[in-house]
């Protein structure tokens, strides 16, 4: 179900404005279960307040699972490299699924 749903969102991506998206938390580090959340970290050209920026994922690919989304810009990826836990985890433990 994973593969066929991240792939599904992968093809929508690049009209959506994303430049790179990292699988993170327990898929990315293989341990799943029955209320596993599908965990994705993007990096996005927005002027979206940060707090809203989930919004647009979930009403525009519309996940089949559950899904949490967390949305850089590419200066705020660049700027919080290296203090940021989930950025530090995208880089180390995530997965790139599109971009580069």
């Amino acid at each position: 179900m994973l593969d066929t749903e991240a792939e599904r969102m992968t093809a929508e991506l690049a009209p959506l404005g994303v430049l790179r998206m990292y699988l993170i938390g327990d898929y990315a580090r293989g341990r799943v279960g029955p209320e596993t959340e599908l965990e994705l970290l993007i990096v996005q050209q927005t002027e979206e307040p940060f707090r809203r920026r989930a919004d647009f994922f979930v009403s525009h690919v519309r996940p089949r699972i559950g899904t949490r989304f967390i949305v850089y810009t590419p200066q705020e990826f660049e700027d919080l490299e290296g203090s940021d836990p989930l950025i530090a985890q995208a880089q180390r433990h995530g997965e790139l699924l599109y971009g580069g």
